[in-house]
């Protein structure tokens, strides 16, 4: 079982909830706590999770996870919902970086990911959630106003109408001047929550191929992992003192080395080419869109 596995059924699936991504992080900036010694070490790993419940109506959730050193537990610890996600900033539109920012309404946190095909694996699949929450909010909001004016139209001061006069007015409004209020005013006094920016992110996390491109930062990601997987056995074997020579030991580090970086520039060099022919499609796509044009008139 991965790690992403773990955390998903020891902190999410006992409260009725589906995480979607995982990211291990870091802070760019450490908060500075005056009753803390300078040069404390961190005894914890954090980890930002996106999570969806599945009871309805479904809530979209950032949520900071720990895993405290010695301890194979994970811990959470906070939470916030998709409307108090202000902005998520990409740090870097032109390259992949480690690095983003989460900006909610009452915390700014600065994060550096463990690799930068793990960063962008995260803002990926953060974006397509939080559009496709924001369209089903938007969908649910049309239906109820569609609700309401056939409730309008079907009866005139009948049981109908008053159920949706009662729902609308709240348990707040039961005075009889109530009743009297307009109704663009009370439909004004709901204000629908601000969507959450996505600012210097990377067209290709945003755009049309994000399938393709998923599909390459999980490679990236998965050669990055096991990178560290040989680095952190070739420690332990040391450390065991079996006997293996230095320079045999560095000499197949060496080479599994070359031969991840070989492939990693292969996956880079793919995904250019994927963007490259998603570019091309499109405009094959608009000159045909108008010579349709042209000869149809």
């Amino acid at each position: 079982m991965n790690i992403q596995s773990a955390i998903n059924k020891e902190v999410f699936i006992p409260r009725d909830e589906r995480m979607l991504v995982a990211v291990e992080v870091w802070r760019r900036k450490r908060k500075r706590m005056s009753f803390l010694l300078n040069g404390a070490k961190t005894d914890y790993v954090t980890f930002i999770c996106v999570s969806v419940t599945k009871k309805r109506p479904h809530q979209l959730l950032i949520t900071k996870v720990k895993q405290f050193c010695g301890s194979s537990s994970f811990t959470r610890r906070s939470q916030w919902t998709v409307e108090q996600l202000r902005q998520v900033n990409g740090i870097n539109p032109n390259k992949d970086s480690p690095e983003f920012d989460l900006v909610f309404d009452n915390a700014v946190d600065q994060w550096v990911a463990s690799s930068s095909a793990e960063k962008c694996i995260f803002v990926q699949i953060l974006y397509h959630a939080c559009q496709t929450y924001w369209m089903g909010k938007k969908g649910s909001l049309v239906k109820a106003g569609k609700l309401g004016r056939v409730g309008k139209m079907g009866s005139k001061g009948g049981a109908c109408q008053g159920a949706h006069d009662d729902i609308r007015a709240g348990p707040n409004d039961s005075s009889p001047g109530s009743a009297s209020r307009n109704p663009k005013a009370r439909r004004k006094s709901y204000v629908s929550p601000k969507q959450t920016e996505f600012i210097n992110c990377q067209s290709k996390l945003t755009g049309d191929a994000c399938t393709m491109n998923l599909v390459i930062y999980h490679c990236k990601a998965f050669l990055n992992r096991m990178k560290k997987m040989m680095v952190a056995n070739q420690s332990g074997s040391l450390g065991e003192g079996q006997r293996v020579t230095g320079s045999t030991m560095g000499n197949v580090v060496q080479r599994m080395n070359l031969a991840l970086g070989e492939r990693g520039d292969k996956l880079t060099r793919a995904e250019d080419k994927t963007v490259e022919l998603m570019h091309k499609a499109q405009q094959f796509a608009d000159t045909a869109h108008k010579l349709a044009l042209k000869y149809s008139k």
